[in-house]
């Protein structure tokens, strides 16, 4: 017996019924284990990391200094690359202008001027190799748009991996005349760094952009709480859904490939420690964090949070917020928590939940039984 997953919204729409992270849960198993034992390591391409967190690339949370506070972590940071630090030589003063600023329309208009400032590719060079000489692994991100101009800076500046992130990426974009689009399959077989692209929230898209070559897909529009897709575009991606259908399109292609594995990367919705145990069960190898990182005490944004959209100069599809500091960056990854609001020690929440349910590792994670619990 065939149960369909669709509803009808009316005559003429019927619609898919889809989960977020807060109507599902993780199930125990017969086996528990100490957390102790229990591995979060991941790797991508020749990369091993310690834990499966990478940082989003918005001003708010990474700079080059959290970049390497996280790699020192265990993690990866990755830095905007159309951010302030490469288009202003000290950035410091406006990143305190944008946390003071009270006025939201204000906010807006002041993030304008300064986001305006050309990216200097001299920057771009200098803020990676700071990273590179710290010791840790050297991630950047650039938009789809603005990939081909300084592709070439960034991999002659030392880059490891090369982040393509927008709020929806696909394998197939239409241009208009006389605009010519990055063809992501010829630009990721040129390149000599792993290429980690997206975000993408169906299986067809993710299944497109594993076929370009990228070692990596992003599932989400980023952003998160900062993110007003929702609101003015009338998109939407709820979360545990979108891993779940990515994660298939990744076993699909695994096939296809004859053994090509594409790591699946969560990228939106990670408030709370919880957030990220949901994630991986759903099927993701790791997640990017941003708001939960912007609440660190010594995050760049200094209790404000924000992306690139919140200062787009025709239509604003994200906002700066407020967060509450509440630690240091060691203290939320790695804990102890002083909390049970899940905002802290969230690696110490995955491994224990990953001891309570019986699992070892984060491959293995990603098979735990799941529950729905309606609302």
């Amino acid at each position: 017996m065939i149960v369909s997953n669709e509803i009808e919204i009316g005559r003429g729409k019927r619609a898919r019924r889809v989960y977020t992270f807060d109507e599902i849960g993780v199930v125990p198993t017969r086996r528990t284990r100490d957390p102790e034992l229990v591995s979060t390591a991941w790797s991508i391409d020749a990369f091993q990391f310690e834990i499966p967190v990478l940082g989003a690339p918005m001003d708010s949370v990474m700079s080059p200094a959290t970049a390497i506070e996280l790699g020192r972590l265990g993690g990866l940071g990755v830095l905007n690359l159309e951010g302030l630090w490469t288009r202003h030589e000290n950035p410091e003063p406006l990143l305190e202008e944008i946390a003071r600023i009270d006025d939201e329309t204000e906010a807006v208009h002041r993030m304008r001027e300064m986001y305006s400032a050309p990216i200097k590719p001299e920057l771009i060079r200098d803020r990676l190799a700071e990273i590179r000489d710290a010791g840790v692994t050297v991630a950047g991100a650039l938009s789809p748009h603005r990939t081909a101009e300084f592709a070439d800076t960034v991999v002659k500046s030392g880059v490891d991996m090369f982040v393509i992130r927008g709020n929806t990426v696909s394998a197939e974009h239409v241009s208009v005349a006389g605009r010519e689009p990055l063809n992501l399959k010829e630009f990721i077989y040129e390149l000599d760094v792993p290429v980690i692209v997206g975000g993408v929230a169906t299986y067809q898209s993710a299944l497109h952009l594993m076929r370009t070559g990228a070692a990596g897909v992003l599932v989400g529009f980023g952003g998160g709480a900062s993110s007003t897709t929702r609101a003015t575009l009338g998109v939407r991606a709820p979360m545990a859904s979108a891993i779940a259908d990515v994660a298939g399109a990744r076993t699909d292609y695994l096939d296809e490939s004859g053994g090509r594995y594409v790591h699946v990367i969560a990228d939106g919705g990670l408030g709370t420690s919880g957030d990220l145990v949901k994630a991986i069960a759903c099927g993701a190898d790791a997640v990017m964090l941003g708001g939960a990182l912007a609440r660190a005490t010594d995050a760049p944004g200094r209790g404000r949070h924000w992306g690139q959209e919140a200062h787009h100069e025709d239509l604003p599809r994200g906002k700066r917020i407020s967060v509450e500091p509440i630690a240091p960056f060691a203290e939320i990854i790695n804990g102890p928590a002083h909390g049970a609001d899940g905002h802290s020690n969230l690696i110490g929440a995955l491994r224990r939940s990953m001891a309570t349910t019986g699992y070892s590792d984060v491959k293995e994670f990603q098979r735990v039984g799941v529950v729905y619990a309606e609302r």
